[in-house]
């Protein structure tokens, strides 16, 4: 085979997986980086999957877990599955690894990435259901501290916004590019309202609510992390009510924010960011990921990388090239 046929190969191999050289001055497509990253955390949750603790009866306990408090018509079906589970733990425990780590590679592989991102949202709908009680939306004790409305529907709303395809319309943001700008918008306002809504049940007004959010991280997490938690947690101390009017106001903003002209928008958007790094290290401690019985590393990343897809972008027209004379005679 010639080496130019050779070079051939590799560039096509190169574009399927995304990593193709680009031109001087061309810039990357901003809605496949984040496609990238989207990828990249299914890879850890596969990683994080593959644990031994996900081998032990610790995971299944922890599953049923996540009934109490629902319905019983969601609750019998997690108790059901957290059983099964329990008697089939290494089998079962390796399916989900290794679907969550083809979900990443799918993504990945550009060839793929339709059936992977249509397969990551049905996935994730299952585990926002048995893995996480619907993140306890319906149990009156769901915080946006501790990651409500649950880290998983968030890789499904992901999903939707970064899907491949295209609109007639320029779009303002990389969200907008696969449902239109008053979709991705409206979505965007649902879920930032509707953490202000938790952030003021009764639950999280309690004097205590945040405290013990916090200082319930504390077990098992490195001592530097364990001291960082112990020092959020007596700075809430008692002030649960004060604590979550902040959050809800930030929230609120948070959520507005993207209907603002471009740089108040891109303001609210770096607010977004700071807060869900605040919530990922404090009120998650890294999704538990450090004390190997963590998942998934929870809500945080995700809702930052959620900020991202909504960072305004400069529409311009399409510049057509200039018409030559030949192209003018051929005309």
């Amino acid at each position: 085979m010639s080496e130019v046929a050779v070079a051939g190969v590799r560039t096509a191999w190169r574009g399927r997986l995304g990593t193709e050289a680009h031109p001087a001055g061309m810039k990357l497509d901003a809605r496949r980086a984040l496609q990238l990253v989207l990828a990249a955390i299914w890879l850890l949750d596969a990683v994080l999957q593959y644990q031994s603790f996900m081998f032990s009866k610790g995971f299944s306990r922890m599953l049923a877990g996540t009934a109490s408090g629902n319905p019983s018509v969601i609750a019998r079906p997690i108790t059901w599955d957290a059983a099964l589970v329990g008697h089939h733990l290494v089998p079962v425990n390796t399916a989900f690894a290794t679907i969550q780590l083809l979900l990443g590679l799918g993504i990945a592989f550009r060839p793929t990435v339709r059936l992977a991102l249509a397969a990551s949202a049905a996935w994730a709908l299952g585990v926002w259901w048995f893995g996480e009680g619907l993140g306890g939306v319906l149990s009156g004790a769901a915080s946006p501290a501790s990651g409500a409305p649950g880290a998983v529907i968030l890789y499904a709303l992901l999903t939707v916004l970064l899907w491949p395809a295209g609109r007639a319309t320029p779009a303002p943001f990389t969200a907008a590019r696969a449902v239109g700008a008053r979709v991705a918008r409206a979505l965007w306002l649902v879920l930032w309202l509707s953490l202000a809504y938790f952030a003021l049940t009764p639950a999280n007004r309690a004097p205590q609510a945040l405290n013990g959010i916090i200082a319930g991280m504390e077990s098992g997490e490195p001592g530097w992390l364990a001291a960082l938690d112990r020092g959020a947690a007596s700075l809430v101390a008692g002030q649960g009510l004060a604590a979550s009017i902040v959050l809800a106001a930030a929230f609120a903003v948070i959520a507005v924010g993207v209907c603002l002209p471009r740089p108040a928008a891109r303001a609210t958007l770096v607010l977004a960011i700071v807060v869900a790094a605040a919530v990922w290290v404090f009120g998650e401690a890294f999704g538990s990921i450090l004390t190997g019985g963590g998942t998934d590393p929870n809500s945080g990343p995700l809702l930052a990388l959620l900020a991202l897809t909504y960072w305004p972008v400069r529409t311009t027209a399409a510049v057509l090239p200039p018409v030559t004379a030949e192209g003018r005679a051929a005309r």
